[in-house]
């Protein structure tokens, strides 16, 4: 293809006006799927800088358009920028998508940062009520944070990306506390007019706080208000949401579920310190989430639930010597079944249901029992006497629980994990002849 004079000139002029078919809305994803094409093709022969920027050209010239319709706000809500902002949206997406490596990640990032990342927040803020541009816009942000095949590796005296963490923060933020207060009209689709945006903007956040190209901790260090801006905002957004709407929408359950498992693995401290209303809401939510039939989801919601009662057994010693030992005392004497009911669900779905993913149920198993060590011989005590009326099965009953505690410590070593792990497969076929 590249020794084809017409797919030069193609890389050269590239925008809607030589391509009409671009300007279709009902072509949006195709057009997205043009400029990443045309990118793979320029890749596969050069990642020069100076081929690179003559490819951008026409992108460029239309995003400094942008720049000079956003000084005029009227001009700037009218439906001709509209068409360009969305349009030059999709394009840059594309492109972004094409970035396969370092190497031509760090061309599109060195030419998006920092002469029109200002443009972006500034869409966020004009535009946050049209679907139309903020899920063009926030799915641009998803992708220039998603580090996928390790293509976001700066240099270690490079701030890159402390500084594209705080302008997604600042992005995310400027659309969240709009979308908050945005009612859509009467008889709107509340998955296009408010869910779908808000979906988008928690899968931006999952994507940067999982990439592993920032240290999270300088942010706290240096008084930097970016990380613990944006998790604010970001557990309004899911607090805004009913849950049974929430799970009525497949991607941003999955969106939600992920993020939240993010944060209880890499950001526990900052959950515990929620308010108790806050956290009860995101362990019910998970409690929920447990119960699905899609297994991606019931697995993170485990994985979850396995990180938030590790860090309870961790740091509940601590008592009051500890502000997270504070936070956790005050939570349970406020809601003290929180952990009881996350126990009880995963019990009930290992004795009663069929379960696919049995390891991924199985890890946060242990940390729940220990620190609920009396409601756990309630539970089981109960269970067996459910079964009085036939002894033979009482008794098997019993031997199974033996077995699923036998030989396991009270402590959460690695070896000892993987000790439940092992028994719960025999516990789970001698039950499963049971019920």
């Amino acid at each position: 293809l590249l020794k084809l004079d017409v797919v030069h000139s193609i890389l050269r002029s590239h925008t809607a006006s030589d391509f009409p078919f671009l300007d279709l809305p009902s072509n949006g994803r195709h057009r997205t799927a043009f400029q990443g094409m045309l990118c793979k093709l320029l890749f596969s022969e050069s990642e020069q800088p100076a081929q690179f920027a003559q490819f951008m050209q026409p992108i460029c010239d239309a995003l400094d358009k942008l720049c000079e319709a956003a000084q005029q706000p009227e001009y700037f809500g009218s439906e001709a920028v509209k068409r360009l902002l969305i349009g030059t949206l999709r394009d840059l997406r594309g492109v972004c998508s094409a970035c396969h490596n370092r190497r031509t990640y760090s061309l599109f990032f060195d030419l998006i940062y920092p002469a029109y990342t200002p443009l972006l927040r500034e869409v966020a803020m004009r535009w946050y009520h049209s679907p139309a541009v903020t899920t063009p816009l926030l799915k641009l942000m998803a992708e220039i944070v998603y580090n996928k095949a390790q293509r976001l590796t700066f240099d270690s005296s490079s701030p890159n990306g402390i500084l594209l963490f705080r302008e997604t923060s600042s992005l995310i933020c400027v659309f969240g506390t709009n979308i908050l207060t945005y009612e859509p009209p009467p008889g709107s689709n509340p998955y296009e007019s408010k869910y779908k945006g808000i979906g988008i903007a928690l899968l931006t956040l999952q994507r940067a706080l999982s990439g592993n190209y920032v240290n999270f901790g300088v942010f706290a260090l240096y008084g930097d208000k970016a990380l613990s801006d944006v998790l604010e905002v970001a557990i309004q957004l899911c607090l805004s949401m009913q849950l049974t709407e929430m799970m009525s929408f497949p991607k941003v359950a999955k969106t939600y579920f992920t993020l939240i498992e993010c944060l209880m693995r890499n950001h526990t401290a900052t959950m515990v310190k929620l308010d108790t209303r806050v956290l009860v809401h995101i362990a019910n939510t998970l409690q929920e989430g447990l119960k699905s039939h899609d297994v991606s989801i019931s697995s993170q919601c485990a994985a979850a639930i396995e990180n938030l009662a590790i860090y309870h057994f961790t740091h509940a010693p601590d008592g009051e010597r500890t502000e997270a030992g504070r936070m956790l005392n005050a939570h349970l004497a406020a809601e003290p079944g929180m952990f009881q009911g996350l126990l009880s669900t995963l019990l009930q779905i290992i004795v009663f249901e069929e379960c696919a993913n049995q390891w991924s149920l199985s890890r946060p198993l242990l940390p729940l029992i220990l620190i609920n060590e009396s409601f756990f011989q309630q539970w089981q005590d109960q269970l067996i006497s459910q079964q009085a009326g036939t002894p033979e099965r009482q008794a098997k009953v019993a031997s199974a629980f033996q077995k699923l505690m036998a030989d396991v410590q009270c402590n959460l070593e690695s070896k000892n994990r993987d000790k439940i792990t092992t028994n719960l497969t025999l516990f789970r076929h001698e039950v499963k002849a049971l019920f």
